[in-house]
C-alpha cells in the first residue's frame, strides 16, 4: 500500500550555518562595535539572541532572519518568546525552533483530509503523521490539499513509498 509521512523539521546544519554567519556579520558590523550582541544555538534547537537594547535586538533578529531565508530555512518554524531584561539595560529573547508535529496539528491535518473525503487514512505516529492510500494518485491529492489548507506551519512530505 502506498504511504508517505508528513513532518515538520528544520535542517540542523543549515540552521547552525545561518547562526554562525549571523554572528560573524554582527562582529564585523560597525553599528554593533562594543556591544554584547550575539546569537547562541543550543543542542535542543533553541536560539537565544542577546543584545544591548530592544532596537539592537530587532536588528540582530532581522539579520538572522535574512541569513536563514538565504539558506532556505522557513521562518514560520520559529516561535519568538517574550523579551527578557537581564542585567542593567541588556535584553535577551529565546526563539524556539519547531520540530515535529504535535497532536493538535496532527488532528487538524487528518481532519482536513477527512473533510475533503479523500480515500486515504492518516495516523499520528509520534511527531509524524503517516498517510496510507490504495492509489498513488490519492496520496498526491492529499499532498496538494495539505499545501493549500495548512499554511501556518511548514510541512515536508517524506518517505513516499509504493
Amino acid at each position: 500500500m502506498p504511504s508517505f509521512d508528513v513532518v515538520t523539521e528544520v535542517d540542523k546544519v543549515e540552521l547552525r550555518n545561518a547562526v554562525d554567519q549571523s554572528n560573524k556579520e554582527i562582529s564585523n558590523r560597525f553599528d554593533f562595535k562594543g556591544s554584547d550582541a550575539r546569537i547562541e544555538l543550543s543542542d535542543n534547537q533553541e536560539i537565544t539572541v542577546f543584545a544591548d537594547d530592544e532596537f539592537k535586538m530587532s536588528q540582530v533578529y532581522d539579520l538572522m532572519i535574512v541569513k536563514m531565508t538565504k539558506r532556505e530555512i522557513d521562518i514560520r518554524s520559529l516561535t519568538k518568546e517574550k523579551l527578557e531584561i537581564i542585567s542593567g539595560d541588556k535584553v535577551k529573547r529565546v526563539i524556539t525552533v519547531l520540530s515535529g508535529i504535535d497532536k493538535d496539528l496532527g488532528k487538524k491535518i487528518i481532519k482536513a483530509v477527512k473533510d475533503n473525503k479523500l480515500k486515504a487514512q492518516g495516523s499520528i505516529q509520534g511527531d509524524v503523521v503517516r498517510f496510507f492510500g490504495a492509489k498513488r494518485d490519492t496520496l498526491q491529492e492529499v499532498i496538494s490539499l495539505l499545501k493549500t489548507e495548512i499554511k501556518d506551519v511548514p510541512l515536508q512530505y517524506k518517505n513516499f513509498r509504493d
